[in-house]
C-alpha cells in the first residue's frame, strides 16, 4: 500500500509475518490518561458472537449428492503455489486449503480450532525452563505419495522458514524464528517443539504444512513449488493447471483419509470481477464473488422469477427496454417505416440492436434466476489511513480532528444497510466482533463531534482566515504577535502554535517530520543523502519479499484488475452541491467562493489542505463513494481535501507504500493472531544506518514505544487471558494514536447455484472443502448436472 511518486520511507520487516495482516498507524496522545486506555481492556464484547452470521446453505453430509463439479471463479491464476512466497495471492491460498494439511482452521467465531483430520492432540507440555509444544498426529494422515506425515516435515518447514538461511525466499517468517529446535518423539507422529522464548501464537504455526520435498531446499521451494507440488495430503488433489483455459482443476483425493469429498472436482476458473456477472448469465460458474450491481440483478431476477415474469418481461420491466414508451414506440416504428430512407434505416438499426439488447438481457435475468446471494461479512475492515509523516496530519491533534469529524456509523450504513446486512462500525483495529481478542477501544479517540474536531483545529493553530494571515518573521507576522497576549495567539496557545512535526509524546511517540535540532525525530534524508523526506530503499531480499507479499493481500481486497489511467484531482465538495465533476490537473486546489474562503482553516498563511488518493478501477467504486461521504464531512469542519484518483495497478505499490498520500481508503484481513500478524503494521517506524526510514508494514508511519512493547508482551505470555487484554490495551493506544480509522466491516457478496449447499458466505470462517456438493434430488440432478 504505497506510493512511489515522491518516496519517503523504506517498508521493511523487522520481524517476519504469520498469516495475515491490516494497516493501521499509530501515534498515542500524550493527553489521555493512563486510565481511560487501560479502562478499554475489559473485554464485554469479546463474548459476543459476529456482526453476521455465516450464510453458507449450510446441509447435513447425507443431504448431499456424490459427484459433481463445482466451477468457483477466482481473480486469476496463482503465480506460485508457495503460500510462503511474495508472490502468493487468494488462489494460492484457496488451493493450499483444499489440498495440504491445515493443523488449525478458524471456526464461525474466527477463532482457532485443531484439526482433527491431522492432529490428534496439540498442546504445551512444558514451560520451564523452555515452552515445549508436542504435537500427535492422526496416524492415517499420509502424503499423496504414501509416506506418512511427520517430523520430517515440520523440521524440514522450520529451517525453511526460520530466516537464518537467506537462500529461501521467504515472505512471512513469524514464529518460526522463536523456535529453538524440533525432535521427534516416540515415532515420526509425535513431534515435540522446543522454543527458545515464550510464544504465545504457537497455534498459527506449520498451516498450511508443506512436505519435506518442497521445504528441504532452496531450489525445490524457491522455483519448484511455483508450478506444482510434488506431494499433496487434503480431500483433494492438484490435478491441472491449464494456463490457456485459465482454470486450476483438483479432483477427489483418493488417499483421503477423512470424510470423502462431495463433490468429484473443483475448477477454480480466472474469471475478473467485472465479467463475472456475464459468466453468470452464461452458466460457466457455480460459485463466484460478486459486486453490489451483480447480487441487485440476481436479486432482480429472483423476484421477477417469484411474480411470474419472465424474462423479456422483466427486460421491459427493468432493463434495456424499460425506457421505451407507447409514445416513443410508434415514434420510432413510424420512422423506420417512413419514406425518409437514409433516417428509415438508421432507426432501424438502431431498432435491431435494442431488440438484440432486451433478448441478451431477457436470456440472462431468466439465467441469474437459477442462483442465489449468500452474503455476510467479510474477516476484514476498511479504514481511512492518515499518513502522519509530515505535512498537518504529523500533528496528532490533527489527526484527531479528523477522526472526530467523520461519522463512521453513517459510512457503515451506507454501505452495508443497503445490503441487508448489520452496520455496526468495528470497535478494534485488532479483532473483528466475535473472536477473542475483540473489545471496542473506541471510547480512546470518541465518536463524531464537530464541534470538538474544530477545537482540535484551533489548537493546533489552523483557524479560519489563517491561510491570509502571514507566517511569524514578516512584517505582517510581527505585528500580529505584538497583539498576543502571555504568549496566547487568535488561534490557540503558544504550544498550539508548534510545527506539526516537532510534536512528541511521553510515552515514545514518534514522528517524522521537518529536522531539527533536539528533536526526538529521526532526520528526514533525501536519496542524495541531503534535502528532506525519506526514500523507498531496496531492502533486504527477505523483507522486500514480506512486504510485497503484504501489499498483495491488501491490494486484492480493494483494487479491480483493470488499470485505468490516473485521473486528476477532484475539486473541493461544496456542502450545498456536492462533488464537482470537473476534474483539474494533479494537485490543483479546489475553486474557493467567498464564503468558503472566510471558513477555510489556515496556518501561517497556508490553507489547510488533504491529498485524498482513491482507486479509480471498476472494482473500487464503493471506495470512491465512501470517499465522497468523508469529503463533505471534513469540509463541514473546515478541511478541504484535493481528491486524486490513481490507477488500481499503482494504488498500492505507487502511493500507499511509498507514503504518497495524506489521506487513503484501504483494507486488511483480520487475523486469529493479532499479537503476531499485527505487531509490524503498528511497528514504530526506525532510521536506518543509511539515512532512509524502516516503516516495516506501517504505512502512516508513526508509532509509539508502548504499542510495540505491548505486542511484544502480548506474544511472549502463555496465559491467553493476559494476552487478550494486552492486544486490547495496544488497540486503545492504536484508536488514540488517529492514525487509522476502521470504518465498516466489508461486506461478502457470493453468487451461488440454488442447489449448491455447504458454499457461499463462510464470514470469519473458511470453506470444509469435503462439504461442499449438490443438495440430493429425486432425479439427482444436482450433481447429474456438472459431471
Amino acid at each position: 500500500m504505497s506510493q512511489i511518486g515522491a518516496p519517503r520511507g523504506r517498508t521493511c520487516s523487522r520481524s517476519p509475518r504469520s498469516r495475515t495482516l491490516r494497516s493501521v498507524a499509530t501515534l498515542t496522545s500524550a493527553v489521555l490518561a493512563v486510565t481511560v486506555l487501560a479502562g478499554c481492556s475489559s473485554g464485554d464484547e469479546a463474548d459476543g458472537g459476529p456482526v453476521a452470521a455465516q450464510d453458507n446453505a449450510p446441509a447435513a453430509r447425507d443431504e448431499v449428492a456424490d459427484g459433481g463439479t463445482v466451477r468457483w471463479a477466482i481473480d486469476a491464476l496463482p503465480t506460485t503455489l508457495n503460500t510462503f512466497q511474495a508472490d502468493a495471492d487468494g488462489a494460492t491460498s484457496r488451493i493450499a486449503a483444499a489440498v495440504l494439511p491445515s493443523l488449525y482452521t478458524l471456526d464461525a467465531r474466527g477463532r482457532p480450532q485443531r484439526n482433527a483430520d491431522y492432529l490428534e492432540s496439540a498442546k504445551i507440555v512444558e514451560t520451564e525452563p523452555k515452552q515445549v509444544v508436542l504435537y500427535k498426529l492422526n496416524q492415517q494422515a499420509v502424503w499423496s505419495d504414501g509416506r506418512e506425515i511427520g517430523a520430517p516435515d515440520f523440521v524440514a518447514q522450520w529451517r525453511a522458514l526460520s530466516g537464518r538461511d537467506t537462500a529461501y525466499w521467504t515472505a512471512r517468517n513469524s514464529g518460526y524464528e522463536r523456535i529453538e529446535k524440533i525432535e521427534r518423539g516416540k515415532n515420526d507422529l509425535e513431534v515435540r517443539v522446543t522454543f527458545a522464548k515464550p510464544y504465545a501464537d504457537w497455534q498459527s504455526l506449520f498451516t498450511p504444512l508443506y512436505p519435506k520435498q518442497v521445504m528441504g531446499s532452496p531450489n525445490s521451494f524457491n522455483d519448484g513449488a511455483r508450478t506444482t507440488l510434488k506431494a499433496t495430503a487434503g480431500p483433494f488433489l492438484l490435478k491441472s493447471i491449464d494456463r490457456k483455459a485459465g482454470g486450476v482443476v483438483l479432483t477427489r483425493n483418493p488417499r483421503w483419509w477423512g470424510q470423502t469429498a462431495k463433490l468429484d472436482s473443483i475448477v477454480l476458473a480466472a474469471v475478473p470481477r467485472t465479467g463475472r456477472a456475464d459468466a453468470l448469465a452464461a452458466g460457466k460458474l457455480d460459485l463466484a464473488e460478486i459486486d453490489r450491481a451483480t447480487a441487485e440483478r440476481i436479486s432482480l431476477a429472483l423476484r421477477d422469477a417469484r411474480d411470474g415474469r419472465n424474462g423479456a418481461q422483466a427486460a421491459l420491466a427493468h432493463g434495456p427496454g424499460s425506457g421505451i414508451t407507447p409514445s416513443k414506440a410508434v415514434k420510432s416504428w413510424a420512422l423506420a417505416h417512413g419514406s425518409d430512407e437514409a433516417k428509415a434505416e438508421e432507426v432501424q438499426a438502431a431498432r435491431t440492436k435494442n431488440q438484440q439488447a432486451i433478448a441478451a438481457y431477457a436470456t440472462a435475468q431468466d439465467a441469474l434466476a437459477g442462483y442465489r446471494v449468500r452474503k455476510s461479512l467479510e474477516p476484514a475492515y476498511t479504514q481511512l489511513s492518515l499518513n502522519g509523516e509530515s505535512g498537518p496530519l504529523a500533528d496528532e491533534r490533527v489527526r484527531r480532528a479528523v477522526a472526530r469529524a467523520i461519522d463512521r456509523q453513517e459510512l457503515a450504513e451506507s454501505v452495508l444497510k443497503p445490503l441487508g446486512l448489520p452496520a455496526r462500525p468495528p470497535g478494534s483495529h485488532l479483532a473483528l466482533a466475535g473472536q477473542a481478542a475483540y473489545a471496542d477501544s473506541s471510547d480512546a479517540l470518541g465518536g463524531q463531534d464537530t464541534k470538538e474536531a474544530r477545537a482540535l483545529l484551533a489548537d493546533a493553530g489552523w483557524v479560519p482566515g489563517g491561510a491570509a494571515k502571514k507566517p511569524a518573521g514578516t512584517k505582517a507576522g510581527s505585528e500580529a504577535e505584538n497583539k498576543t497576549k502571555d504568549g496566547k495567539a487568535a488561534g490557540g496557545s503558544a504550544d498550539a502554535k508548534k510545527k506539526a512535526g516537532d510534536t512528541a509524546s511521553d510515552d515514545g511517540l514518534y514522528i517524522v517530520g521537518d529536522d531539527k535540532p533536539g528533536d526526538r525525530r529521526a532526520p528526514a534524508i533525501g536519496a542524495n543523502g541531503t534535502g528532506s523526506g525519506t526514500d523507498i530503499l531496496a531492502p533486504a531480499p527477505a523483507a522486500a519479499r514480506q512486504s510485497a507479499a503484504l501489499l498483495a493481500r491488501a491490494e486484492a481486497l480493494d483494487t479491480g484488475t483493470g488499470s485505468g489511467a490516473r485521473a486528476g484531482v477532484h475539486s473541493a465538495v461544496k456542502p450545498d452541491r456536492g462533488v464537482a465533476g470537473a476534474y483539474a490537473p494533479r494537485g490543483t486546489a479546489a475553486p474557493v467562493t467567498a464564503p468558503d474562503a472566510a471558513r477555510a482553516l489556515g496556518k501561517d498563511g497556508k490553507a489547510l489542505s488533504l491529498r485524498f488518493v482513491l482507486p479509480s478501477g471498476p472494482g473500487s467504486e464503493s471506495l470512491r463513494t465512501v470517499g465522497d461521504r468523508i469529503v463533505r464531512m471534513l469540509d463541514a469542519v473546515g478541511i478541504r481535501t484535493e481528491v486524486t484518483k490513481v490507477s488500481d495497478d499503482s494504488f498500492f505499490k505507487d502511493h500507499i507504500a511509498s507514503g504518497d498520500y495524506d489521506l487513503a481508503l484501504y483494507s486488511w484481513p483480520a487475523s486469529a493472531f493479532p499479537a503476531t500478524d499485527a505487531r509490524p503494521i503498528f511497528a514504530k517506524p526506525e532510521p536506518a544506518a543509511d539515512g532512509s526510514l524502516l516503516v516495516e508494514q506501517n504505512y502512516s508511519r508513526v508509532g509509539t514505544d508502548r504499542i510495540d512493547q505491548l505486542f511484544d508482551q502480548a506474544a511472549g505470555t502463555l496465559d491467553e487471558e493476559e494476552a487478550r487484554d494486552l492486544v486490547r490495551q495496544a488497540d486503545a493506544r492504536i484508536w488514540a494514536a488517529a492514525g487509522s480509522i476502521p470504518l465498516y466491516q466489508r461486506p461478502q457478496l457470493v453468487a451461488a447455484r440454488a442447489d449448491l449447499v455447504n458454499a457461499g458466505a463462510w464470514g470469519l470462517a473458511g470453506p470444509r472443502f469435503q462439504d461442499i456438493g449438490y443438495k440430493k434430488r429425486e432425479t439427482s440432478k444436482g450433481a447429474e448436472r456438472n459431471r
